[in-house]
């Protein structure tokens, strides 16, 4: 199993519409690259824009199911790419856009789809992409919150969730 992270706004969405991707093995919220001051952060200090660290989903897939490539392509589907520290209602450096990889091997594939994703646009992608310094997983409250809550809040429109179950990999 393969891991990459991705900030793209409210976690609780970002978390859902990757758990509808074939290959996605496992989803977790946490909140990631913040301040190194301080070590496993609550919500309540993150929401507070103070901290550094976004709001962000651990995705673990297979890859013999699904490439990194396809899932990052996911990702942009699901965000506005050109939106500084706002995805949706939701705003703030929690709210940031990002993807955050934790091996060398992983960088060439991601550049590869941000400069694709790039000439779709004339003004500059506003998603970081950076190695994973630091993560931490969030309360179990936010964990699977749109399973335990499907009427609960997200920025993302609900067809999106259906769309990404309809889309196959292009191993």
């Amino acid at each position: 199993m393969q891991q990459i992270y991705f900030a793209g706004g409210c976690f609780w969405g970002i978390e859902h519409f990757f758990k509808q991707i074939r290959g996605v093995t496992h989803t977790e919220t946490g909140f990631a690259n913040g301040s190194d001051d301080l070590p496993s952060p609550t919500y309540e200090q993150v929401y507070t824009d103070t901290t550094g660290y976004a709001e962000t989903v651990c995705v673990q897939y297979d890859e013999s199911v699904v490439s990194l490539a396809f899932l990052v392509r996911m990702f942009f589907a699901a965000i506005d790419p050109l939106s500084l520290n706002r995805q949706g209602h939701d705003v703030g450096t929690r709210d940031r856009t990002g993807v955050y990889y934790t091996s060398a091997q992983q960088l060439p594939v991601i550049e590869q789809v941000f400069a694709e994703q790039q000439q779709k646009f004339t003004e500059p992608l506003q998603v970081e992409l950076l190695p994973l310094h630091s993560y931490y997983p969030a309360d179990e409250y936010h964990q699977d919150y749109l399973d335990k809550h499907p009427d609960g809040y997200c920025h993302l429109p609900k067809q999106l969730f259906a769309w990404a179950r309809t889309q196959s990999s292009e191993q």
